[in-house]
């Protein structure tokens, strides 16, 4: 069986002030081509379709358009959500949508009931776990402990516990949305972080024959049968090194897997580039970059007058302007976003009470504020869904 493996889309999310809904409409045409000229049998979408709970109405369209080309097709894809998206939202009229063949997966209670395709070599079951938010699903999975690993592993028990019940030599893919050790992150993705922890083990999709990754930007292979996709197209400028693609994957008669990226067509490269303004402009070696969108670090010791039209003369698309001065760390001038950079909200927080008191949290206290920034960062995506 031919899989097509996607995730990420985020429609209706710009690039800084980039309206990105053509590259999108772009994106949607070129995955609908690959499937009808590879042979694709299955497409998984592993989450985070839309950009946010609420995604602007052009968005909406994107995506029933998307589902109405696909279904046309005759091809079975299978979605789950993803951190970004409504579940409920985005699964509302799942069960009528089903018959024309798209499966949609938002429920952490289905997370065992599989959609079972077939080929030549018998069954293939689709196992859909959506983003499991660890504090509004502690409950179903009934972990005494609120936290990535853990529901995930309970909700993967659920799976084999299905996959045992089926015909010897069943299949099994996985779609999943989380953040497993091994990948790497960019900066467009939503913080996860529970209890300190964001990651979970790749070793808790043993068992399956595939596991079809969500939520990092950046096309990877954690292990042959664990792997992300990435998204479709770049939504910081942290990916500026990244080939956005997507995964073809050959799964045979005895699960074996086989993978082939498909690259996606990109509106335009980024670029990086720093240094003091001056340079910035004579530097021949940038040509390449002067048609791309560019983020600009300027290390000026004294802010240049009207920078950015200034690069915008010779990179007509730059789009970011960061200043940052080359000067020790402890000089007073240093900036407090920069003393903040790469820093934790609990790090920042632990910082602050050592400062204050004179000494640092203890090991309960720094339980403390990790509860309650979990708790917060639980609310807000309960209230977020709710509008």
């Amino acid at each position: 069986m031919r899989l097509l493996h996607t995730s990420d889309w985020h429609l209706g999310r710009a690039f800084h002030r980039v309206n990105m809904l053509g590259a999108q409409i772009e994106f949607i045409g070129h995955l609908v081509t690959t499937v009808r000229e590879r042979g694709v049998d299955a497409v998984v979408v592993s989450g985070d379709v839309y950009d946010r709970a609420v995604p602007p109405l052009a968005a909406v369209e994107l995506f029933d358009d998307a589902l109405h080309r696909l279904a046309g097709l005759g091809v079975p894809t299978v979605m789950i959500s993803g951190n970004h998206d409504s579940a409920r939202r985005l699964g509302v009229g799942a069960g009528l949508i089903q018959r024309a063949g798209i499966h949609l997966r938002t429920e952490p209670s289905a997370c065992g009931v599989p959609v079972v395709l077939s080929d030549a070599h018998g069954d293939v079951a689709f196992y859909g776990l959506p983003y499991l938010e660890p504090a509004l699903v502690k409950d179903e999975f009934a972990v005494e402990k609120a936290g990535h690993e853990a529901v995930l592993a309970a909700a993967m028990d659920r799976v084999r516990a299905d996959l045992a019940t089926r015909a010897r030599g069943t299949r099994s893919v996985v779609l999943a949305h989380a953040f497993v050790t091994g990948g790497e992150a960019s900066d467009s993705e939503r913080d996860i972080t529970v209890g300190g922890v964001a990651a979970v083990p790749a070793g808790v999709f043993d068992g399956v024959d595939y596991a079809a990754l969500g939520h990092l930007h950046g096309s990877q292979t954690i292990t042959e049968r664990v792997r992300y996709s990435g998204s479709p197209l770049p939504y910081s400028f942290s990916e500026a090194g990244h080939r956005k693609s997507m995964w073809l994957v050959d799964l045979d008669a005895e699960g074996a897997v086989s993978a082939e990226r498909v690259d996606c067509p990109v509106p335009r490269a980024l670029a990086r580039i720093r240094g003091a303004l001056e340079d910035l402009l004579a530097d021949p070696d940038l040509t390449r970059h002067e048609e791309a969108w560019v983020e600009a670090t300027l290390t000026d010791p004294v802010r240049p007058a009207d920078p950015m039209a200034r690069l915008a003369e010779r990179f007509p698309h730059t789009l970011s302007l960061v200043f940052d001065p080359e000067r020790a760390p402890d000089d007073p001038a240093v900036s407090y976003a920069r003393r903040l950079a790469g820093r934790s909200d609990q790090e920042i927080a632990e910082d602050f009470v050592a400062h204050v008191r004179g000494a640092g949290p203890d090991a309960r206290e720094q339980a403390v504020l990790r509860d309650a920034f979990d708790t917060v960062r639980a609310d807000a995506t309960v209230r977020e869904v709710a509008r």
